[in-house]
């Protein structure tokens, strides 16, 4: 299997400003799990008075006045968010009214399904609408920062990442994360968008990605390569399981991810089930009927 360089050595203290950079600065909501890591890491842009805010994150009386120490003094021009889960939507349209501004984003589109989908621990934010909605190449200037989204669909189909002109430095959400892969879930997720914007990032040639979870991102090109390999060499895996007769996702799953922490065997039924759609889409793997996490799999003839 591809190994990933992951990254989990992370000093921080929750609700504490840290200075990333000339302008990024980040606060971190102390709501730690296995799907977010250490927790939201909510980024503040801007060197001046004038600053935007990156995925606000969960909606908690604790988190919203760490908030409003770190942003006291300064003006609030945007609120962004790089997609509609409970982790990093919900307080983006309160703390835009409290500073008077709009908040920014890709609305929720829930995609038809047959039943595949179940909510996972970080959950969707359904309620989630942003005043303004904006697609790939969006640009914003402010006074020494310029932000762009660049559309990111494979974790969910409305994720946007932010790409931060003057420290050519990428805020990824959950698209890549420094300490795990991503949960790509049907039917909003969808295995083939993900490895195509996993590729365009890497074309794209950042210096730092900045995960919504966990540490920075600095050996970019080797670290993204590695990610792709990895979904790649899932596939393969998954395929050798069904060659040996696991056809159906919970034994496949048992066996690939028996060595994972099977808190989160759920969220890899629905990778390997993405991958399969993937790989049917692709001509690779048939089945009888729907897609779906209780349908049997074989190899194409």
């Amino acid at each position: 299997m591809a190994s990933i360089p992951f990254i989990r050595d992370f000093d921080f203290d929750y609700g504490v400003p840290a200075q990333l950079s000339e302008r990024v600065v980040r606060v971190i909501a102390d709501n730690p799990g296995p799907f977010t890591f250490t927790g939201t890491g909510v980024f503040i842009i801007g060197a001046s008075d004038t600053v935007c805010v990156i995925d606000p994150g969960p909606e908690t009386p604790k988190h919203m006045a760490a908030l409003d120490a770190a942003l006291a003094g300064k003006t609030v021009s945007h609120v962004f968010v790089t997609h509609h889960h409970l982790d990093h939507s919900p307080l983006a349209a309160p703390l835009a009214a409290r500073h008077g501004c709009k908040v920014y984003g890709y609305s929720v589109h829930p995609a038809a399904g047959d039943g595949a989908h179940m909510p996972l621990e970080a959950g969707d934010d359904l309620s989630f609408k942003p005043d303004v909605e904006i697609r790939d190449g969006y640009t914003v200037e402010g006074p020494d920062w310029t932000l762009s989204a660049v559309h990111t669909p494979g974790h969910t189909s409305n994720h946007l990442c932010y790409a931060l002109k003057e420290e050519n430095t990428l805020f990824s959400g959950d698209h890549i994360m420094g300490w795990s892969t991503s949960v790509v879930s049907p039917p909003d997720g969808d295995m083939g968008d993900y490895l195509a914007s996993l590729r365009r990032i890497l074309d794209m040639d950042f210096d730092t990605i900045l995960p919504t979870h966990g540490p920075a991102i600095t050996a970019v090109g080797p670290f993204v390569k590695a990610y792709i390999d990895h979904r790649l060499a899932r596939e393969a895996q998954i395929m050798g399981a069904i060659q040996s007769g696991l056809t159906e996702i919970g034994p496949i799953v048992a066996e690939l991810y028996k060595a994972v922490d099977k808190r989160l065997h759920p969220a890899a039924a629905h990778s390997v089930l993405s991958h399969l759609i993937h790989m049917r889409k692709t001509g690779r793997v048939e089945a009888s009927g729907p897609d779906g996490l209780r349908q049997s799999y074989r190899v194409a003839a």
